[in-house]
């Protein structure tokens, strides 16, 4: 798959924060592709990493973008936005990323990505059936719950109050499962096009229907990007080696969301002996030395569970990143799982990351990889919102277990 002038990424995707990019672009990776996450527009693409050969990974392959926009206000969201799809106009295929619960600035940076992107037309299709996420008749369900009567219409940065495509993109047509045949038409029309879907088997059929990928602005979350990533698959083997980790000794799960699915995945994780952790507090210097002075095998840091201000919730996303910063700089922790997309931005800009290559996606909405720069100890990000109970659990015990060759293909 190259790219519309030969020299460009092939496939770039616009995410509006460091957990969407991952997730986007990690169904990529499974299907064969070169993928890295970038933490920033304007991160450099080709930074070396050092592999068997001593190569550098190219600006072709899969670029992830973490634009850092859901936490701008509206205006600057799309004009980052814009700026950023302008700048990948020659990508052969164009992702923009959306929270599968519509939070963010949905409608503002969707239609700024269309202007900036130059595409005839921008399909909507956020469903992310993996995790009970489906758009029926152009309504956002999780679960069976409208989104805007979901916990999510609590969210104390974004809450979500709209659960109907059709009021938030009012100049788009809708099209179902049942009438993406008419989509050739419609794209060939211009505008925007909400979708509905109801599982991977719909998304698969509404990627299909449409002939020429780059005449359309992808939109929609880690459903639509792994229906993507499907059409796009290359041919076994022929995705780049990716050094393998090793077995890890000592993770640190980092716990920066406040979710209520992220607060019970903990509770779980902390139900096994092996496991202590603290929580932050207002002087990171003693949290870290609480947390060395535990011995267990797996470590865990956290923010208080109540639901913060953006304020305060920026505070304790560098208060976090404190902590990690000495722990790693130590040597006593040698892994990071990391949830909640500011969290994991935060956290890794602090230690001088710029960037990840992706290994895997070991869970729907998971990402797993390597950082560029120090300290490069493996990193798994996952959004606040995904995954069943055992979630961290399960993570846990990867990290600490060798990775298959193959896997990461």
């Amino acid at each position: 798959m190259a790219s519309r002038n030969g020299t460009g990424p092939d496939i770039v995707i616009l995410a509006d924060d460091l957990t969407s990019a991952g997730d986007g672009a990690a169904p990529f990776r499974r299907t064969g592709h070169e993928a890295r996450i970038l933490l920033s527009p304007s991160a450099p693409a080709t930074a070396p990493r050092p592999a068997p050969a001593g190569r550098t990974v190219p600006a072709s392959g899969v670029r992830a973008i973490d634009l850092g926009s859901r936490l701008l206000d509206e205006e600057a969201a799309a004009t980052c936005t814009e700026r950023a799809a302008r700048l990948s106009a020659d990508a052969a295929l164009l992702l923009k990323t959306v929270d599968s619960t519509l939070r963010g600035h949905l409608a503002a940076e969707v239609r700024a990505a269309w202007v900036g992107s130059g595409r005839r037309a921008a399909v909507i299709a956020p469903a992310f059936p993996a995790e009970g996420r489906v758009t029926v008749e152009a309504v956002q369900y999780v679960r069976g719950v409208p989104v805007h009567e979901s916990d999510f219409a609590r969210d104390p940065v974004h809450p979500v109050r709209c659960s109907d495509l059709t009021e938030v993109f009012p100049e788009a047509v809708e099209v179902g499962p049942d009438r993406v045949a008419e989509l050739p038409a419609r794209v060939g029309d211009g505008g925007l096009i909400v979708c509905s879907a109801a599982s991977d088997a719909d998304l698969d059929r509404l990627v299909a229907a449409v002939p020429h990928l780059d005449d359309v602005l992808w939109v929609g979350s880690p459903g639509l990007a792994a229906a993507l990533a499907r059409r796009c698959a290359r041919l076994p083997g022929a995705g780049a080696a990716v050094p393998v980790p090793a077995p890890v000794r000592r993770p640190l799960v980092v716990v920066g969301s406040a979710n209520p699915a992220t607060r019970r995945q903990l509770a779980a994780l902390h139900d096994r002996t092996d496991v202590q952790g603290a929580t932050v507090g207002d002087d990171p210097e003693t949290t870290a030395q609480t947390l060395r002075g535990l011995t267990a095998p797996v470590l865990t840091l956290r923010t208080p569970d109540e639901r913060h201000t953006p304020t305060t919730a920026r505070t304790l996303a560098r208060s976090l990143a404190a902590v990690v910063r000495a722990l790693t700089g130590e040597g006593l922790v040698d892994a990071l799982v990391v949830t909640g997309g500011e969290t994991a931005a935060t956290v890794l800009r602090s230690l001088g990351v710029t960037g990840v290559d992706l290994l895997d996606e070991p869970e729907p909405g998971v990402a797993r990889g390597t950082p560029l720069g120090d300290p490069r100890v493996p990193v798994l990000i996952k959004a606040g919102g995904f995954g069943d109970d055992g979630l961290l659990l399960r993570l846990c015990d990867l990290v600490r277990q060798p990775l298959a060759r193959g896997d990461h293909a």
